[in-house]
């Protein structure tokens, strides 16, 4: 049972002085069976009260407000996290049974919301892809596999192409990006052949391998394979997400999983630099140089609402689950 030690530092660096920002942080591991959170220290510029609640994908979210004028936030958490293996599925069951099984899900609430894909202006050609790998003797394990290998082999990983607002159109065009991208289009893949697929934030450990997706945080895909449950593959570097990975957040795409985001007033310019430093709970550690992002549509100048803070954080909170109600009746 491997301990790992992660720090991720989040700091955003205002060109002047800002003022009532309010911020979104899911930087709370998901704890279960095989993920057990054995320490955790959240530290944030000004010490201000982090309100805690739970989101519909049942991660844990943070929201604070910071008043005080300022030209730096600095978000510090520290975790020691220790992990258990999960052993990989049994062909046990016949597969024109599993995909009947799958065919159920399709109305279940759990389930719905990891089936709906988008459409895009590549989504024939993507669909061709996906039917020629679509044969009732093939498990969903096995054609699970076959996709995360396809979107490894056929998607160059560079760094800097894509942002996370990039959409999957782009992404298709491109055949490039980074983790959240691959993550993106192997689930896309997933549920067009209708097996549920979850994205997933969170880290590699200890990032010794010179494996992709090190030093920051890491995305990948969870997929929903009857009689087994969630099977993790991590497309971008074609494998089996399992007891290096550690699981920050669960959700649809990025944009449910991130874990900083929020607004404030002040000048639009501002610079986001975030480090992860990762290693076993031992004192050895794979340190990594910042990655230092230059932001334009992330947490600009929005209007915030009035009255004191905390009515303010309650109603951005509010605000938020509203969205993500409405996203699910869509």
């Amino acid at each position: 049972m491997p301990e790992f030690n992660i720090k991720h530092i989040t700091k955003y660096s205002y060109e002047s002085l800002v003022r009532e920002s309010l911020n979104h942080i899911i930087l709370y591991p998901i704890e279960d069976d095989f993920q057990r959170v054995i320490k955790h220290d959240l530290k944030i510029s000004g010490n201000p009260k982090v309100d805690i609640f739970t989101d519909y994908y049942g991660n844990k979210v943070g929201f604070f407000a910071y008043s005080e004028r300022h030209n730096e936030l600095e978000i510090y958490s520290e975790l020691t996290v220790s992990t258990l293996p999960k052993e990989l599925p049994s062909e046990t069951m016949f597969s024109d049974l599993q995909w009947a099984e799958l065919q159920k899900l399709r109305f279940q609430v759990p389930y719905i919301d990891y089936l709906k894909w988008e459409a895009f202006d590549g989504l024939q050609a993507l669909k061709e892809i996906t039917d020629m790998y679509m044969r009732m003797e093939v498990t969903p394990y096995r054609v699970a596999m076959d996709f995360c290998k396809y979107v490894y082999e056929h998607f160059q990983y560079i760094q800097g192409v894509t942002t996370v607002q990039t959409q999957i159109d782009e992404i298709w065009q491109l055949k490039a990006g980074v983790c959240q991208d691959f993550a993106h289009i192997l689930s896309q893949m997933l549920r067009m052949a209708n097996i549920p697929a979850k994205y997933v934030s969170g880290y590699i450990c200890p990032n010794k391998n010179g494996i992709r997706g090190e030093g920051a945080t890491h995305a990948w895909v969870e997929a929903y394979i009857p009689t087994f449950g969630w099977l993790g593959l991590d497309p971008t570097n074609n494998c089996i997400a399992n007891e290096t990975y550690v699981r920050l957040a669960l959700g649809r795409s990025f944009t449910d999983c991130s874990p900083v985001k929020g607004v404030y007033k002040g000048p639009s310019n501002h610079e986001l630099a975030v480090q992860v430093i990762v290693g076993y709970d031992n004192g050895l550690t794979d340190v990594h140089e910042p990655v230092v992002e230059k932001v334009e549509t992330e947490a600009v100048a929005a209007p915030l609402v009035k009255g004191n803070s905390y009515r303010r954080n309650l109603e951005l909170m509010q605000q938020i689950q509203q969205q993500q109600q409405q996203q699910q009746q869509q």
